[in-house]
């Protein structure tokens, strides 16, 4: 990406194919952000607990009797044992290695035989604990014990999301779809964050929800804010009517570096989550909401319609751009940068990839 007199061109393809580069993308990027953990309806009673992985660690988050969530990194302090796996309940945890036995807060409560060493202080040993936060309900960890926090990093997008969904408490995953992409996590977080080739590649979207020539995004710290007006009301499959306030409007907060929250008209929640397998390998989690996580009729079919419309349509882009990445006879070309922004300018992609860039060189 170079800057000065004329257009600004995109990353080098080393960005996207290069293993070094994802290799310092996870001790770098990965492990200094704030990443989507789970849903706090995963932990509902005291004990519950559920097992994930980030930036190559094994990781746990776990309620405790005080209600508060934390996460731990997922190894006894004793000799480096992995302590759970999957998800469940448990009123201690114990390593199944050497039975050493820790509370829900992570402070060791328990090690067979600890008494006859001699100066052995089981209240200074505690599990290693990570920086948590609850937004909205979905679990956001952080790596870095000095990041600062998420109202920092995407100034006012909690409230403007609680405007969008005020029912966000009772809300559960109603659907969980993995989509594996062979391409590289910035190459599909790159195409979600332009609506330039909306109108050519995706019809159903740009029909039958929103209005091209109204989209734009826009920076708010390291949040991108897409917003947009609908299309006329009429030509929606679904009755937008669900008695909150904008009902009637479509608007997504993309969080740095790995997750999307949308709402579709009818106060309609769903996410994006990119977990990156490799330099050349992300799964993307689709999450749809519903109250209390009951079947619904209308967020089923809407789910089933981005399916085959949206996401189908995107894997084909994404995959297409990661081969194409590898050519030698690709040549970075300029972003479309337009001064007044809007759907046909890549604006918010100048100001990804500046991220991208300093996240890998510094």
């Amino acid at each position: 990406m170079t800057h000065g007199p004329g257009p600004t061109r995109s990353l080098e393809a080393r960005y996207y194919t290069d293993p070094a580069v994802f290799e310092q993308e996870k001790t770098g990027v990965l492990a200094r952000t704030w990443q989507f953990a789970g849903h706090a309806s995963q932990l509902e009673a005291v004990g519950d607990y559920f097992t994930f992985e980030m930036a190559d660690e094994s990781l746990f988050c776990i309620k405790g009797r005080d209600g508060q969530i934390r996460t731990f990194y997922n190894v006894c302090q004793h000799r480096a044992h992995q302590l759970v796996q999957g998800a469940g309940r448990t009123r201690v945890v114990v390593c199944p290695y050497h039975a050493w036995t820790y509370e829900l807060t992570g402070a060791l409560r328990a090690a067979p035989n600890a008494k006859s060493v001699p100066g052995f202080d089981a209240s200074k040993i505690c599990l290693t604990e990570i920086r948590t936060e609850v937004f909205l309900g979905f679990i956001f960890v952080n790596l870095d014990p000095e990041a600062a926090p998420m109202e920092d990093w995407f100034p006012g997008a909690r409230a403007e999301l609680e405007a969008f969904i005020p029912h966000w408490a009772t809300l559960k995953p109603l659907e969980w779809v993995e989509i594996p992409e062979n391409c590289n996590w910035k190459v599909s977080v790159e195409n979600y964050s332009e609506c330039y080739h909306c109108s050519l590649n995706h019809p159903t979207f740009a029909t039958g929800v929103i209005k091209p020539e109204t989209y734009d995004i826009q920076p708010q710290g390291h949040c991108l804010r897409h917003r947009t007006e609908c299309t006329s009301l009429d030509q929606l499959s679904y009755d937008i009517a669900s008695g909150h306030p904008n009902h009637d409007k479509y608007s997504s907060w993309f969080l740095w570096p790995m997750f999307s929250f949308q709402v579709y008209p009818g106060n309609l929640l769903n996410t994006y989550h990119w977990r990156a397998l490799g330099p050349e390998r992300v799964v993307v989690w689709r999450g749809w909401y519903s109250v209390e996580g009951r079947d619904d009729e209308t967020v089923r079919r809407m789910a089933q319609q981005d399916r085959a419309t949206t996401v189908e349509e995107d894997i084909h882009l994404v995959e297409s751009v990661q081969r194409g990445l590898k050519s030698r006879g690709y040549v970075p070309g300029p972003l479309v940068v337009d001064p007044a922004s809007g759907v046909n300018s890549e604006h918010s992609i100048l100001h990804l990839q500046r991220w991208m860039r300093e996240a890998v060189d510094g």
